[in-house]
Parts: C-alpha cells; structure tokens; sequence
C-alpha cells in the first residue's frame, strides 16, 4: 500500500496536523502584524519607520520593545522552533506504518499540546505551566523520531 495518501488513515492524521501547525504558524505571524500596526510599535527592523501607507508618522519610538507585540512574536518564534520538527518527524513516522490508534494519539497530542502552550503563552501562565505544554509536544516529536530510527535500525 502507497503510504502517502489520502487513502491511508495514518498519511490522514498527519495531513490534518500538519494543516493545523500550518495554519497556527501563519496566524501567529499575521497577530504580531495586528498587534503591531494596533499600538504602533513593536516594530522589528529600521526600515519600518520609512513613512508610507500604513505608517504616516514613524518614529524612533516605533521600535521600542511593546510587551504586547513582543509576546505574540515570541510565541511565533516559539512556534517555529517546534513545528518543522513535527512536520518532518510525522511525515517520517507515516513511513514506518504505525498503528492508527498511536498516530492519532501521538499527533492530535502534539496539535492539543501547541494549542495548549499558545493559550498559556497568550494568558500570561507562569513559566512552569507553558514548560508542561512544551515538553509534552516535544517528547511525542521525540517519541516519533525514535520510532523511526528503531523502524530503519531494526
């Protein structure tokens, strides 16, 4: 059987996770933009103070560090540091043709663990509660990755 497509619920589960991680990263950016053009400031780089359309009267204060726009670009940092490792562990881990029931546990736990640690982030949780969120989905990258390997090795 053709282990990439859409046919097999395994290739499924990791289309419908890999969307969401897609959609979330995207989101995440475009937040940080809204953030930023809603308090005008935050902005990242020099050249944002050039006046144009969207930002008639720049000035050095624009690029000031803004909590709150600061907080979502974090998170989108934070997101992509961690979802290229899903995308590339899932999709490997589809190869080896695991059981149905451990992708799905395994990647929907992964989605549900970088919902959770976004809502975290975004609510101001303590380090402690964001670092349960994070581990999580990184010891199910973990566990997929090894699976791998033990697939290859084995």
């Amino acid at each position: 059987m053709d282990l990439l497509n859409l046919e097999n619920p395994v290739f499924v589960t990791y289309a419908i996770a890999a969307a969401l991680g897609v959609l979330k990263v995207m989101a995440q950016g475009w937040m940080t933009v809204y953030r930023m053009m809603k308090v005008r400031t935050g902005f990242a780089s020099p050249e944002d103070l050039q006046p144009g359309p969207l930002n008639r009267a720049p000035s050095p204060e624009q690029l000031e560090i803004n909590d709150y726009v600061d907080r979502s670009r974090r998170m989108h940092r934070n997101d992509l540091e961690n979802i290229p490792a899903f995308w590339i562990a899932g999709l490997l881990f589809v190869l080896t043709a695991p059981p149905l029931w451990l992708a799905q546990v395994l990647m929907f736990g992964f989605v549900l663990a970088r919902a959770a640690h976004a809502l975290a982030y975004a609510t101001k949780q303590s380090h402690e509660v964001r670092a349960t969120f994070y581990t999580v989905g990184s010891v199910i990258v973990i566990v997929m990755a090894a699976w791998v390997l033990w697939a290859v090795v084995v």
